[in-house]
């Protein structure tokens, strides 16, 4: 009933006695206070680190990241994950890179492709990505199998399906020049990318569709209460279907802005996305347990960790210890989350 929906009232901020914050806005808030404090403890302790080139690669390191975690984050906030998304990426990477390669024999199995125009292997790869986004909808929906062992699968699955398109290695020959185009393009007059930009748009319309829309609350109330939605008249299933296609379409994107950027298809590309972006989702405060998180707090998740792996370089850590630092960094952030929440609500 789109009447209905239409109608339905945007949850109610949660408020702390008089606070006139939500927890939500609190805890972003929280969080870029935890960023701020990271950046100067950095500063103080790795050289150059404060140089704004520096700062200005801490913002675009993990645009890869950040795309991702859009997808991730909705479907979070519903009660849902989405692991799927590091395997997701290798493929369409791959696809793309065999669609395009030159149809000529050639000995070489893996200079072989398909021989068709850019625009047609794109726009084969990002249905393939979708796909995996139905498939996740499919077992999640209509199965009732839990999300996060459905998209593990989906995950393990695509890898090897991208494995089998490359044998075990990658495509990187006889593609067309305009393949790796998107990748290497800047914008004028900076050292930005173009993926940048595309991030930073997909960012802001999510950071729309979450504030401004009915799709936004609709996301907000099935998470607080799946069933009080389902009762109210929402199509809960069909709301989480297009919210794992639409992760598997951002996926999609992200493979194609990868294997542009280094134009080939590799099918070990994006191996531990998946857990980075909940990772950053978590750091920026969304709920493993759904019902609260934003875009935004994800993107300032994003930052912190690209704070914590800079100036771990910075400091010549091995990266057996840079790994161990982001989990300790992780594991106290979302500590800290959890202690300022109690501590205003009490």
């Amino acid at each position: 009933m789109e009447t209905t929906a239409a109608m339905e009232p945007k949850p109610a901020p949660v408020q702390a006695g008089s606070a006139r914050l939500s927890n939500e806005s609190f805890i972003t808030l929280f969080m870029i206070a935890v960023l701020v404090g990271l950046f100067a403890a950095a500063c103080a302790f790795v050289p150059n680190f404060y140089l704004p080139r520096n700062v200005l690669n801490l913002l675009t390191n993990y645009w890869y990241l950040v795309i991702l975690g859009i997808g991730v984050s909705f479907l979070l906030i519903t009660g849902n994950f989405d692991m799927s998304v590091g395997g997701n990426v290798a493929l369409t990477g791959v696809v793309a890179a065999y669609c395009c390669q030159a149809a000529s024999a050639s000995p070489n199995a893996l200079a072989v492709g398909l021989g068709l125009p850019y625009g047609v292997g794109v726009a084969i790869a990002l249905a393939c990505a979708m796909g995996v986004g139905a498939v996740n909808a499919l077992f999640v929906v209509r199965l009732r199998v839990p999300s996060i062992i459905v998209t593990l699968g989906t995950m393990m699955l695509s890898r090897g399906l991208a494995q089998v398109i490359t044998l075990g290695a990658q495509r990187n020959t006889s593609l067309p020049d305009v393949f790796g185009v998107i990748g290497n393009t800047f914008v004028p007059g900076t050292s930005i990318k173009a993926a940048v930009l595309i991030m930073a748009v997909l960012v802001a319309v999510a950071f729309l569709v979450e504030k401004t829309t009915v799709t936004g609350r609709r996301t907000y109330l099935i998470g607080a209460n799946a069933e009080a939605a389902r009762l109210s008249g929402l199509k809960v299933g069909r709301h989480i279907g297009w919210l794992y296609v639409s992760s598997g379409l951002l996926a999609g994107i992200t493979g194609i802005l990868l294997s542009s950027e280094f134009k080939a298809g590799v099918s070990s590309r994006a191996t531990g996305y998946e857990f980075d972006a909940l990772v950053i989702a978590l750091l920026g405060g969304v709920s493993i347990g759904g019902g609260f998180g934003s875009v935004l707090g994800m993107f300032v998740g994003a930052i912190i960790l690209s704070v914590v792996t800079s100036a771990a370089t910075g400091l010549l850590l091995s990266p057996d210890w840079q790994f161990t630092l982001k989990g300790i960094v992780t594991f106290l952030a979302i500590l800290a989350q959890r202690f300022a929440l109690d501590r205003r609500q009490s």
